[in-house]
C-alpha cells in the first residue's frame, strides 16, 4: 500500500497580518491577536504570499488527522481575529440572591447556596468578561483561551450531588461562540 501525501491551502484575508518565527505563528488583527504553536515533526507548514501550505509526506490517518486539526486551528484563529468569539453565560439563582462581580482580574460569586466565603476565578490576560445584568459575556480573539475561561467560571458554581433541575442556582454556559446550547 502506497501512502499519499495530504496537502492543504489557507488562504489568508488581507485584513489579517501573519508573522511566524519556527513554528510559532502569530495572527494579528482588529480584534487581537492570537498565538499558535505548531510543532509536529511529520508536517511542514510554508508561508507563501498570502497562503499557508500544509503537507504531510506520505501520511496516514494520523497525518490526515493533524493536518485537519491545524486547519481548524488556523481557521479559527484567523476568524478570531476579524469577528472575536463571544461566550454567553447565565447567573441562576432560585434559592439565594447571588452577587456577582468583578475586581482586580477576579470574578467574585459571593452568596453562592448562602455561602459565607466567596468563591473567586481568576481572569485571564487576554479574555475580556462583563457582567450585564443576569448575564456574563466572555469575549477574546483566541478561541481556546476565551472557552476555558467561560468553562473555568461555569466549573466553578458546579455541586457535584446536586440535582440540576431541583437546585438550579448557578452560572450556566447558554451560547457558545455564536451558537445557542
Amino acid at each position: 500500500m502506497v501512502k499519499k501525501d495530504i496537502t492543504a491551502e489557507i488562504e489568508v484575508p488581507q485584513e489579517v497580518t501573519l508573522t511566524f518565527e519556527g513554528s510559532t505563528y502569530t495572527f494579528k488583527g482588529k480584534k487581537g491577536s492570537v498565538v499558535k504553536l505548531f510543532n509536529n515533526p511529520n508536517v511542514e507548514l510554508k508561508v507563501s504570499g498570502t497562503k499557508i501550505n500544509l503537507l504531510a509526506k506520505s501520511a496516514s490517518k494520523t497525518g490526515k488527522a493533524i493536518i485537519n486539526t491545524y486547519r481548524a486551528h488556523i481557521l479559527n484563529a484567523i476568524k478570531g481575529c476579524q469577528e472575536g468569539f463571544v461566550y454567553k453565560l447565565k447567573i441562576c439563582s432560585g434559592h439565594f440572591p447571588m452577587n456577582v462581580s468583578i475586581n482586580n482580574k477576579k470574578l467574585i460569586i459571593k452568596n453562592f447556596l448562602g455561602e459565607k466565603v466567596p468563591r473567586v476565578v481568576e481572569l485571564k490576560q487576554d479574555v475580556d468578561v462583563k457582567i450585564d445584568g443576569s448575564f456574563i459575556f466572555v469575549e477574546g480573539a483566541d478561541k481556546e483561551k476565551t472557552g476555558q475561561m467561560a468553562a473555568s467560571i461555569e466549573q466553578r458554581t458546579r455541586r457535584p450531588g446536586f440535582d440540576k433541575r431541583i437546585f438550579q442556582d448557578g452560572i450556566y454556559a447558554v451560547e457558545k461562540a455564536g451558537k445557542e446550547i
